[in-house]
């Protein structure tokens, strides 16, 4: 009877690791980020600039997709996808703080994009839905190093 018990239990064991190893294998493969073509309506010419930024970023040629972004995006200021691009462009050299804003741009002119909101590339720099909350202080506190008598002098 001892041992039919024990082997109920080790038998629940491992289906729970089983189910564990599932759900962690499940959750580890991120999207890879690839250029988005750009909506219909905009300038010819910056479909055939994004045409050849795709090109070069998929053969990791960034400096040159970063190029070719850039002319889309000065071809078609309007369009989310052209900044969502030229900021993954940005973004895979480096340039974290030019590809923020650039996300930023893309998220403005693309209120409604999926992919652009739900891009892992926008996640690292916050929710533009949402501006930063004051932390407010109730009255009668004080901040550390705030209290009377530690004003400017």
């Amino acid at each position: 009877m001892e041992r039919r018990t024990g082997i109920r239990y080790l038998s629940m064991f491992g289906v729970i690791l089983l189910l564990i190893g599932a759900v962690a294998c499940s959750k580890g493969k991120a999207k890879p980020l690839v250029p988005l073509a750009l909506e219909s309506g905009v300038k010819s010419q910056a479909v055939v600039l994004t045409e050849q930024g795709m090109q070069a970023y998929q053969a990791r040629q960034f400096d040159e997709a970063k190029n070719y972004f850039s002319q889309a995006v000065d071809a078609a200021p309007q369009s989310g996808p052209a900044h969502y691009n030229y900021a993954l462009a940005l973004n895979a050299l480096g340039d974290t703080a030019q590809a923020r804003q650039q996300f930023m741009e893309a998220a403005n002119y693309a209120p409604g994009d999926k992919v652009i909101w739900d891009s892992p590339a926008l996640r690292p720099y916050g929710n533009v839905e949402t501006p930063k909350k004051k932390q407010l202080i109730p009255p009668g506190a004080t901040r550390s190093g705030m209290g009377p008598g530690t004003g400017p002098r």
